[in-house]
């Protein structure tokens, strides 16, 4: 017989057994989901400038049906490319076993806390994502506790589930990928079973457009309702100096900018002809510039995109780069191929865009320093996907260019502490 068969085999002939919950247990049968919560012993009051404790929530009761599917949803969760062994499906069985439904509530709400923060925010967290900087609020404790209540009430727990997946189609050609490898090739399915983490990583809703720049790839592209409108090659971090993975708003571009040179590459600069010292009211240099012209580092143009890390994307003065392979080649900043020709495109979709094509090619000819900003904000994300599949099912590998897949591997291959999946503690 099949560990599936046995499976549910086992589960039926256990799930006679709870009928009685209440009977069993001097419980009365809760009609809704929600329990009465415990009423709070006294304390000492806290300090004045301490943190407010966290509310305690209420204990959500767990009907038979809602446990079965949450069982059944924890057995096929390999497909999401997820380890069911971390979500303790037979610790949930040995509270079932009890006839307790307190217990059994428990027990079915820890590990719904587990897989749905798993699906909404990835497995793998901290600084085991490495270099990783982008934040994900799909999920918080009271949107957790809030969804596991509608799932109760009405018995839909594993579209509850569902619904926190990624929704961008490269998740979905990823999933279906993983689906197809042969269960031999363990490397394969593990190259992609961490890229699926890391699309739970990002925010599910990117924007309606942004821009995204996939580092190991070495490409950017403008992507508008799910569809790449525009897509070039891309310069990025050195592996002395890796591009930082975040999510920012680009507000608009400099036109012929300056470049206002970091602290850490002022060595190479210091002193070179085409440099500009900047010096304070005593004198002292306080940084250096490099002006506006053929030579300037950042080319024609550079996106306003304020980050605490002073990356952006550029243009570049050294175009004969993106004939490289390897392109790994920069101090962190995002050098873009043909940026103009992006820049160009998002104002012509602007309503009434006042930034015509016209405008921006006389503002360049003219090398002066204009700041034009689009009217839309717009989202520039910042990845790392060393795996990415197409709609037939085939894989592409662009490489690890910062060597962090082992890290993410690892980290995601551990299992679980309890209670580690709850997202008020993580």
């Amino acid at each position: 017989m099949g560990t599936r068969s046995k499976f549910w085999l086992t589960f039926s002939v256990v799930s006679a057994l709870p009928i009685a919950w209440a009977s069993a247990q001097g419980v009365a049968a809760p009609q809704n989901a929600i329990a009465q919560p415990v009423a709070p012993q006294s304390v000492a009051a806290p300090p004045a400038d301490a943190a407010p404790p966290p509310v305690v929530l209420p204990l959500l009761m767990w009907q038979p049906r809602d446990v079965n599917e949450l069982l059944g949803f924890i057995e096929q969760i390999g497909s999401e490319g997820l380890d069911p062994l971390d979500y303790d499906a037979a610790g949930l069985m040995a509270a079932w076993r009890t006839g307790n439904p307190v217990l059994i509530s428990q027990a079915a709400s820890e590990r719904f806390n587990r897989v749905s923060s798993d699906l909404a925010l990835g497995h793998v967290r901290g600084k085991d994502r490495e270099g990783w900087h982008i934040t994900d609020q799909d999920l918080d404790r009271e949107r957790q506790y809030e969804l596991m209540k509608s799932a109760l009430i009405q018995h839909r727990v594993p579209d509850t589930l569902r619904s926190l997946l990624p929704t961008h189609p490269q998740y979905r050609d990823l999933r279906n990928a993983l689906l197809a490898t042969a269960a031999t090739d363990v490397a394969q399915a593990n190259r992609i079973r961490l890229n699926m983490d890391r699309w739970r990583w990002l925010p599910r809703d990117l924007g309606e457009k942004y821009i995204i720049v996939n580092v190991p790839a070495f490409y950017v592209a403008l992507v508008e309702n799910g569809t790449t409108k525009w897509r070039q090659r891309a310069v990025a971090g050195a592996i002395k100096t890796p591009t930082p993975m975040l999510s920012v708003m680009a507000t608009g571009v400099s036109l012929n900018p300056w470049w206002e040179v970091p602290k850490s590459i002022e060595p190479e600069v210091r002193g070179k002809r085409g440099f500009v010292a900047l010096r304070g009211k005593d004198g002292k240099i306080r940084r250096w510039r490099q002006p506006p012209g053929p030579d300037n580092a950042l080319g024609e143009l550079k996106f306003v995109m304020y980050n605490p890390h002073n990356i952006y994307l550029h243009d570049t003065n050294a175009r004969s780069r993106f004939n490289s392979q390897i392109r790994s080649l920069s101090h962190g900043c995002i050098r873009t191929q043909n940026v103009v020709d992006l820049v160009k495109t998002i104002f012509a979709d602007e309503a009434n865009p006042v930034w015509t094509t016209e405008k921006i090619d006389a503002v360049l000819a003219s090398k002066k320093t204009v700041q034009a900003n689009f009217t839309n904000p717009i989202p520039v994300h910042i990845v790392y996907f060393s795996t990415a599949a197409s709609t037939d099912g085939r894989i592409v590998n662009y490489g690890d260019v910062y060597k962090r897949d082992a890290k993410v591997l690892a980290a995601l291959l551990d299992k679980r502490t309890a209670g580690a999946g709850n997202v008020a503690t993580r």
